[in-house]
């Protein structure tokens, strides 16, 4: 049985929360840094990893795996020519969390996350 393996909720239903983390998995790619609160920073590394994984395998099946979950095709294309190469001999821990202080207006912890 897989009792407490749900994961972060981040206060959203199932299809916004997947339509974020998508969102933040394609800014990440394409900028290779990016500003958020911990808790989606936390919820976002696992998810790229994942991504990562496939960008290694460079063939056609992995790439269309890529476009089903990144939005835009210039993302999918650094993916597999920039990003999977790069990491080609690495085995995990691809991304990087670091503090940045708090949001003014809610006091929410920011970080940021960014690829080694």
């Amino acid at each position: 049985m897989q009792h407490k393996r749900k994961g972060k909720i981040l206060s959203r239903k199932k299809e916004s929360r997947n339509s974020m983390m998508r969102n933040l998995a394609t800014s990440l790619v394409l900028y290779e840094e990016i500003k958020t609160t911990k808790s989606k920073a936390q919820a976002l590394k696992p998810f790229v990893e994942k991504l990562i994984r496939l960008c290694k395998k460079n063939d056609i099946n992995s790439k269309r795996q890529l476009l089903k979950i990144l939005y835009s095709k210039k993302a999918v294309n650094k993916c597999q020519e920039i990003l999977g190469p790069k990491y080609q001999q690495k085995y995990g821990g691809y991304t990087r969390i670091t503090n940045v202080g708090s949001r003014k207006g809610d006091n929410a912890k920011m970080v940021k996350i960014e690829f080694v």
